[in-house]
């Protein structure tokens, strides 16, 4: 009778524990359900908040559309508010440029140790950018956009009859200290910015309160910038509304041609060039290990529309591929900022963009050797500096000579192909990692 009754409280206690456990399980799977909703919540917030420039500006293009195709009537009273836009922009750019770059040179610290890989890293940047900016131009070439009919004859080209001697004085000096801070003379303030930072960078102690000042202005003067582009969807809504109304509707089908050029020509670049490089980096090996380990990057950059925010995934992927860590930690933070594939093909659909509009030949050989060389001031100076495009965009307009009516044009390109360019400008850090280490002896 013990021996039963002991029998059946065994089989009970087993029973129980056995609920028990499935009880413990069931709570454990609802844990992990639960939080994985939650984390996919949180990664959704995430790329929303990541691309919600883009979104909200796509919606302001698309409202100022809707009002210039089916009320061209109320455009001219909505025009002022993107002039307004514009012209906050001008004021915000143009010390931020000057407190920025002025600021960086000053803060430069010594690094004699490592010169020889700051000089490989400095050409291997330049050799990419130049290529990338080469090739986007023979693309451009080779199957051209035609412009928007009227376009040149709606936007005023500035008659400019000055000799090159004229442009060339103009382009790197101004007579009048107060010129330098004209938006038309953005290359002279340029050059006084970086004049200053290397006076303030030799003074020494002496410097110390200026110093100070210069990387003061320029964190406030970008705070201020940031501020401004929260107003870009309206502003840029607004212009958009006045070209739909002044040019129609031809005016989609003008912005889809350069935008599908660069998505193409950007996804040749990114797997045509970089198996090149990588190939010339460490041959086939180099290939299969750069693929091999660019695919998370790539995602990160994709999801994230944030070169800063691939940072970590590049690094890990450096060390996958075997890149030592003295120049993966030296060029991939540096290329973060300064090295930028993605914006140099982007600038010179920008440009290509704005010579279409005013009717202009943008293959002239001047312009494309000024192309060439905005696009490099763009890609590495502006890298740095957030918003760093407008700046560049900036810099276009006064250097062309180019009327104020092209900016939201080449802005609202810039903005939509942001996803793309970011990628190039991520993943190109990696694969510049490898050919910087091709060629230094570590």
């Amino acid at each position: 009778m013990i021996n039963k009754t002991s029998s059946s409280i065994s089989n009970n206690i087993s029973k129980l524990c056995d609920k028990m456990d499935f009880k413990i399980i069931d709570l454990f799977s609802a844990y992990t359900w639960k939080r994985l909703i939650f984390e996919k919540k949180l990664h959704m917030k995430e790329v929303l908040k990541n691309y919600s420039g883009i979104i909200f500006l796509l919606l302001g293009i698309s409202v100022g559309s809707i009002i210039g195709i089916t009320a061209p009537g109320i455009v001219e009273y909505i025009k002022p508010l993107g002039d307004i836009f514009l012209n906050l922009l001008f004021v915000s750019v143009v010390p931020l440029v000057f407190f920025a770059v002025s600021n960086s040179i000053a803060s430069l610290e010594q690094q004699s140790k490592f010169g020889k890989i700051i000089l490989i890293m400095a050409l291997t940047f330049l050799f990419f950018i130049l290529t990338a900016a080469i090739f986007t131009i023979c693309a451009v070439y080779l199957f051209p956009v035609s412009g928007v009919s009227g376009s040149s004859e709606a936007i005023t080209e500035a008659a400019n009859n000055d000799t090159w001697g004229d442009r060339i004085v103009g382009f790197f000096t101004v007579g009048e200290f107060t010129a330098l801070f004209s938006r038309q003379n953005m290359l002279a303030l340029l050059i006084f910015a970086f004049m200053t930072g290397f006076a303030a960078r030799k003074t020494g102690e002496k410097g110390e309160p200026f110093r100070v000042f210069i990387a003061s202005g320029y964190e406030v003067m970008k705070e201020l910038l940031l501020l401004i582009m929260n107003l870009a969807p309206i502003g840029l809504g607004a212009y958009f509304a006045f070209q739909v109304a002044t040019l129609g509707p031809q005016l989609f089908g003008f912005y889809a041609k350069p935008l599908g050029l660069y998505y193409i020509a950007g996804i040749i670049y990114f797997f045509v060039f970089f198996s090149i490089y990588a190939f010339m980096a460490n041959g086939q090996k180099g290939v299969k290990s750069f693929w091999t380990n660019a695919i998370y990057p790539s995602l990160t950059a994709i999801s994230t529309c944030s070169s800063f925010a691939t940072m970590p995934a590049n690094l890990q992927a450096a060390s996958k591929i075997g890149i030592p860590n003295s120049i993966a930690n030296l060029v991939i933070p540096i290329g973060t900022t300064l090295h930028k594939n993605g914006s140099s093909m982007s600038s010179i659909i920008k440009i290509y963009v704005a010579f279409l509009i005013i009717g202009k030949d943008f293959f002239d050989p001047s312009n494309l050797l000024l192309a060439l060389g905005i696009t490099v001031f763009v890609s590495i100076v502006a890298g740095g500096i957030p918003n760093g495009g407008y700046i560049g965009e900036m810099l276009m307009i006064s250097v062309y000579k180019l009327p104020q009516e092209a900016i939201p044009a080449v802005m609202i390109i810039g903005t939509l192909v942001d996803p793309l360019a970011t990628v190039l400008n991520a993943v190109g850090d990696v694969v510049a990692a490898m050919f910087v280490n091709r060629f230094v002896k570590t």
